[in-house]
């Protein structure tokens, strides 16, 4: 029989994360682990290191003329990196 007080294991570990690494953290995860099928793989392959803090995406580029060029795209990119996880994490990105 099903017990209401029983969780599956995901939400467990959901319910871990919210509570050690704040709420959101795992959707943040699933942003960066996202980001190469956002970019594809042409940008990807220029991209050195990805973080979040505060709701801002932080990129690491290694090409100054592609950092230039996303830059003209941050709005569709913060849209399609939210659309992966269904709400707004991100509020900016900074490439750098």
């Amino acid at each position: 029989m099903n017990d209401p007080n029983q969780n599956t294991i995901g939400e467990l570990i959901k319910a871990f994360y919210d509570e050690h690494r704040g709420p959101g953290y795992l959707d943040e995860v699933n942003i960066i682990k996202g980001w190469n099928g956002v970019v594809g793989p042409f940008i990807a392959q220029y991209t050195k290191d990805l973080y979040i803090k505060e709701g801002v995406l932080f990129v690491k580029l290694t090409s100054d003329s592609l950092r230039t060029e996303l830059s003209y795209s941050k709005s569709v990119l913060m849209k399609n990196l939210n659309q992966l996880v269904g709400r707004e994490v991100l509020t900016d990105i900074v490439f750098k």
